[in-house]
């Protein structure tokens, strides 16, 4: 499996969600606060698919 580099938008959408998470852990969001781990996962997601998937 070759890996490629993900885009510069993808990357920074990938990195956005990284900081709400972030922001949800440590100030207190209702809705960051509840889903904190899930937008990191779908964070780390994002940026898997565009590795793994060429074009993206």
């Amino acid at each position: 499996m070759r890996l490629n580099a993900p885009t510069q938008m993808v990357f920074l959408i990938s990195l956005a969600l990284a900081v709400l998470a972030l922001i949800g852990h440590f100030v207190s969001v209702p809705y960051l606060t509840a889903y904190q781990f899930w937008i990191a996962i779908v964070a780390y997601a994002v940026l898997a698919a565009a590795c793994v998937l060429k074009g993206v």
